[in-house]
């Protein structure tokens, strides 16, 4: 093993940037990339960085995090804009979002400045922990009945679906349950889940007050409804449902203690703050991030076989979604290649969640090694690289981002092991 410091896994990072990027076409316009690292050697404190690619920059800026890997100084970052349809309007092509008016501040200040890529599907994290804090708070059962939408699914039925294969209708489902059981209230919330479509005011976001307390500001999951709407079309979706990678990073830092029993303590928050999830349901959380289907950002798994394919972080899709061909069937598709080479290649574990649109791509978890002893490390990323950048239909985004995660993780392979 191979020690090093923050500052060299911040040099590590934008040197992958930058070499992802150099092979990948020009994009229009330029992309944003979010990118945060928490690695953690045996024996030794964790090892953190944050990276960003944003306009006006030719050069990844690296954050400035103090020595307790408090919030991220010096970036002034904006709430992703949209008109008056809804439509994101900031990563249309040919459009600088310097000159849109009436950009709505986050987080932060600083000399640089950056819009925050809307999480996409990365946002049913903060869905997944806010329905942990019900099941804590003895509000919800992962085994009790909850009916949305015409089904009736347990509670963990509706958590898998909506982390796992990222399915819509559970995340929708969960939202309702959010509200019912009084983590989300608005003038609606004690509606039944099929309650009226117009948007409702903001009222009082309990997720919200857990998230500040744990110091994660960027973290909102805001203007979602009763009824359990939480995409655009419901008034909420981009703009309004907000993570940046190292606030992410840090949540599932805090989560990690569960599973990695050796996990250093988050220095940014007094000893004696109680875990954010009871154990037991961090641990449930973690099972169903292992179980994760869609590995096509970061890693890039069920891909293999398409045209162009460029390998990600070595990471095996898990078996639940592998036919005996090899191919894999989730999420109401197959992907056309057999995965049997790749996951005989397999050096990791990728706990994880994903997020892809036409206009965003984002993924974030947790790394082990298969080797005991071997690296593990916490990566987030979130971008503006979706899926029209990307080089054929059927993928989630440009072969430039796995090939991002494949250069963090042979980096950290080479000194953690």
């Amino acid at each position: 093993m191979r020690t090093f410091t923050h500052a060299e896994l911040a040099h590590a990072l934008c040197d992958g940037l930058q070499a992802s990027l150099g092979q990948a076409p020009a994009f229009d316009p330029s992309p944003t990339i979010d990118l945060a690292v928490v690695a953690f050697a045996p024996g030794a404190p964790a090892v953190w960085a944050n990276a960003l690619c944003t306009r006006g920059h030719a050069a990844p800026v690296v954050a400035d995090i103090g020595p307790d890997a408090s919030s991220v100084r010096g970036i002034r970052y904006w709430a992703d804009p949209t008109d008056d349809q809804r439509r994101s309007i900031a990563w249309l092509p040919g459009s600088d979002w310097r000159k849109l008016d009436g950009l709505q501040s986050l987080y932060g200040s600083g000399p640089v400045e950056s819009i925050a890529p809307y999480p996409a599907s990365l946002i049913k994290l903060m869905v997944a922990v806010g329905v942990g804090l019900l099941v804590d708070r003895n509000r919800a059962q992962w085994s009790e009945a909850w009916a949305w939408g015409g089904r009736t699914r347990t509670v963990l039925q509706w958590t898998d679906g909506m982390v796992t294969e990222s399915r819509n209708e559970d995340t929708s489902a969960l939202v309702a349950l959010l509200h019912v059981r009084g983590l989300i209230k608005t003038p609606h919330s004690g509606d039944h889940a099929q309650a009226g479509r117009q948007v409702a005011p903001a009222g009082v976001n309990r997720l919200h007050d857990v998230f500040r307390a744990y110091g994660l500001p960027t973290l909102r999951l805001d203007r979602t409804r009763a009824d359990g709407g939480w995409l655009n079309q419901d008034g909420s979706g981009v703009g309004h449902l907000q993570m940046t990678a190292w606030d992410t990073a840090r949540l599932l830092w805090l989560m990690l203690p569960a599973v990695m029993p050796a996990c250093p303590a988050p220095a940014w928050l007094p000893a004696q703050t109680p875990a954010l999830l009871q154990p037991h349901t961090a641990r449930v959380l973690w099972q169903l991030l292992d179980d994760q289907a869609l590995h096509e950002v970061l890693s890039s798994s069920v891909s293999v076989g398409m045209p162009g394919w460029r390998p990600g972080i070595p990471a095996a899709v898990p078996e639940r979604w592998v036919m005996p061909n090899g191919r894999v069937a989730a999420a109401d598709r197959q992907w056309p290649g057999d995965t049997r080479a790749v996951h005989a290649q397999a050096q990791v574990k990728f706990a994880h969640k994903t997020g892809t649109t036409e206009n965003y791509a984002s993924d974030a978890g947790w790394v082990r090694s298969l080797r005991p002893g071997g690296r593990q490390y916490l990566v987030a990323m979130l971008s503006t690289l979706g899926s029209r950048h990307a080089p054929q239909p059927g993928l989630a985004t440009d072969w430039c981002i796995p090939a991002l995660g494949a250069r963090i993780d042979a980096w950290l392979a080479d000194r953690l092991g």
